[in-house]
């Protein structure tokens, strides 16, 4: 598989990149489109697609499958979990990630290998708490 590092340089995919980095809001792809096309206006959705697929395979960026199918993607690539608010939708990372006792457990009890979890904790977050919009 090729490397980020030895892979041809793109403007696009770079910017691309810049802007999950950049972002704490766990972006769509729509949403980057929108930001990227800004400084490049030809930019196809197409485009951010495939580079945002790209990006996610070589591990620069996660993506996260939402309940509703939408993909969200997450610049922070260390293990963390993330929580959705059942009520307006956002979603926050949440720095919970179990620790290797869990997946040695987990292994013995199953004939494969886990290697590796993803976990999405539901509720009721701060703001809409506060403002009792449930």
């Amino acid at each position: 598989m090729t490397s980020y590092s030895t892979m041809k340089k793109s403007r696009q995919r770079e910017a691309i990149l810049r802007c999950v980095l950049s972002r704490r809001d766990h972006p769509t792809a729509d949403a980057v489109y929108m930001d990227v096309r800004e400084r490049f206006p030809s930019i196809s959705l197409g485009t951010v697609y495939r580079n945002l697929s790209l990006l996610t395979d070589l591990g620069k960026i996660t993506k996260i499958t939402c309940e509703d199918r939408t993909d969200r993607f997450d610049g922070d690539v260390t293990p963390h979990s993330h929580f959705i608010c059942n009520v307006c939708g956002q979603l926050y990372d949440f720095f919970y990630y179990p620790d290797d006792s869990f997946f040695e457990k987990r292994n013995q009890e199953f004939d494969g290998d886990i290697q590796d979890c993803t976990l999405i904790f539901r509720g009721i977050c701060k703001e809409c708490k506060e403002n009792k919009n449930f």
